[in-house]
């Protein structure tokens, strides 16, 4: 693949998320505009309140990779013995559901999520203005 015909990231868009799970909010969705622009989320952390009752709390994400299948248990948390887990390079495509399968929370879920932006590359830009004659000729 030649790299020199790839566009280049112009821009780097980079927002924080986050989103509280508990008995009564059990679903949180990150949904984004529709555009021509790529977008990626990545989860960062979860961890339980220390208001957090003394049970399991599973949770489960379904992003649009798996519109047709069914949510995926992503994490089991106790305040005991797991209290918070850490993500390291976990990518979903918006959007993106969070939600509480079983425990009652508060349960706290941090994410980032990152819009790219491209630059035009500039063969195109030449070719636009060459498609002019010249002044004078």
């Amino acid at each position: 693949m030649d790299l020199s015909l790839s566009p280049s990231v112009s821009d780097t868009v980079c927002v924080l998320w986050g989103c509280e799970l508990n008995d009564t909010q059990r679903k949180a969705v990150f949904e984004i505009a529709e555009d021509l622009l790529e977008h990626q989320f990545f989860i960062r952390t979860m961890c339980l309140s220390a208001e957090a009752s003394n049970e399991m709390h599973v949770v489960e994400v379904q992003d649009r990779v798996g519109e047709c299948c069914k949510p995926v248990p992503i994490a089991t948390l106790h305040p005991m013995c797991q209290p918070m887990v850490s993500f390291s390079g976990f990518e979903l495509i918006p959007p993106v559901i969070f939600n509480l399968r079983s425990g009652q929370g508060p349960l706290f879920i941090s994410g980032q999520h990152l819009t790219l932006v491209y630059e035009e590359e500039e063969e195109e830009k030449e070719e636009v203005f060459s498609s002019t004659p010249p002044l004078g000729k």
